[in-house]
């Protein structure tokens, strides 16, 4: 049997797909090391969402190539660009996320280690619920790794969500391209009827929804909303990027959402929940993106007030329709950046400048540096405890504190 060593890179989507490949490596009876020297197999899972991180990955492919005697690059950046790491020179075997195991096993039957359990990142069970997506934006390259959407039945992902509250999970983190179509594959929309389902196993545990887009929740989106309010192991939580708030922009980028659709999302769950967060992205510096398109995406960051906002400055990505562009000076999209992050710690600042001397009941989710504990309240807000010995937390445990201060992007909690 071989023993492995694993690296990740990317959304907790990778994550979840790093461990499926773990769990059917030790299925089969592999086991995990401390690092690549001292296995014999390492497994890189990449991811390619710009470009300085596709020079990352093949610099740490070359690194890993030299440390192990057999190296296999997988995920976004192998599936959609292999060719990169052939050209460069790189001693490795590119493969799809479902083919590694397989090759790691190389030709011998599963043979189960006795102690074969989920793998859980501490107490969080990371929960991929389909793979693929039904969008075709014009800028993403991760479409042409992970292909349309492709959901495995409801009871499927409720028995992998009951093994992991079993393990011990007590946050499962619901995954995938886009959460937001599952099922679609099958002309049905399922995500409500998922997140009830998971919502009634037994045990103490939360559910965080990963991203969806705005284009595949628009749909549901009261229907999903109302499975929120009812469900009080779901944290108040979503991730809908909408990437810009000019519609001429979002359709050049092909989104399948106007920014009037993600306004009624956002006033659905504002309506229907009274502490929620709203995460959202925005990509600055678009090709066909003007100075007053930038002045509407800002107006629209202003107007919603999401309390995680991800900035990013667009890449071309080879091989698609928005790489073809001409783009904007860097100088440009660098001052636009530069803008909408200061705008957005503003934002996130005063919505935690507003918790302090509250009181939330929190999830210890993990460890922290130093003696401290990162924690989540029931809208997913990170609570920092320091002195986490000294009140006896860790991971898995529910306390209640009292907000005490914030650093613009966490809460600092105190037990009462």
């Amino acid at each position: 049997m071989a023993t492995y060593h694993i690296e990740t890179y990317g959304c907790t989507s990778n994550r979840g797909e790093s461990r499926e490949i773990e769990r059917a490596l030790r299925d089969g009876g592999h086991r995990p090391v401390a690092g690549p020297d001292e296995a014999d197999v390492a497994i890189l899972n990449t991811c390619t969402v710009v470009e300085k991180t596709e020079r990352n990955m093949l610099r740490r492919a070359e690194e890993l190539a030299e440390e192990t005697a057999d190296l296999i690059v997988t995920g976004c950046m192998a599936l959609a660009q292999g060719e990169q790491f052939r050209e460069a020179g790189i001693d490795a075997e590119v493969l799809h996320w479902d083919d590694v195991p397989t090759h790691v096993r190389n030709g011998e039957c599963p043979t189960p280690a006795s102690d074969t359990e989920p793998i859980l990142d501490g107490v969080v069970g990371i929960l991929p619920i389909a793979r693929g997506c039904m969008s075709n934006c014009s800028y993403c390259i991760t479409k042409f790794a992970t292909g349309r959407v492709d959901s495995p039945p409801i009871e499927e992902n409720v028995e992998k969500a009951r093994a992991l509250v079993h393990a011990g999970a007590t946050e499962i983190r619901v995954t995938g391209q886009d959460t937001g179509v599952y099922g679609w594959d099958d002309g049905d929309r399922k995500l409500p009827e998922l997140l009830d389902r998971i919502c009634d196993i037994d045990g103490e545990f939360r559910v965080r929804l990963g991203m969806a887009n705005p284009g595949g929740i628009h749909g549901i989106h009261e229907e999903l909303a109302d499975v929120f309010a009812r469900n009080e192991k779901l944290y108040d939580f979503i991730h809908a990027p909408v990437q810009s708030g000019s519609d001429e922009v979002l359709e050049s980028m092909r989104r399948q959402h106007r920014v009037d659709k993600f306004r009624e999302i956002v006033e659905t769950f504002d309506d229907r929940l009274d502490h929620w967060t709203l995460s959202t992205d925005f990509i600055v510096g678009y090709p066909t993106e003007t100075s007053a398109d930038h002045e509407l995406s800002m107006d629209l960051l202003r107007e919603v007030r999401p309390e995680k906002i991800n900035v990013t400055r667009f890449s071309k990505r080879p091989g698609t329709d928005a790489a073809e562009m001409k783009g904007l000076g860097g100088t440009v999209k660098k001052e636009r950046s530069k803008a909408m992050s200061e705008l957005k710690m503003d934002v996130v600042g005063e919505a935690y400048e507003a918790m302090i001397g509250t009181t939330r009941d929190v999830l210890v989710v993990e460890e922290g540096t130093g003696d401290s504990v990162k924690c989540r309240d029931s809208a997913y807000r990170q609570v920092i405890v320091q002195n986490a010995t000294d009140h006896g937390l860790e991971p898995g445990d529910v306390t209640t504190v009292e907000v005490t201060g914030h650093n613009t992007v966490y809460a600092f909690g105190e037990p009462v």
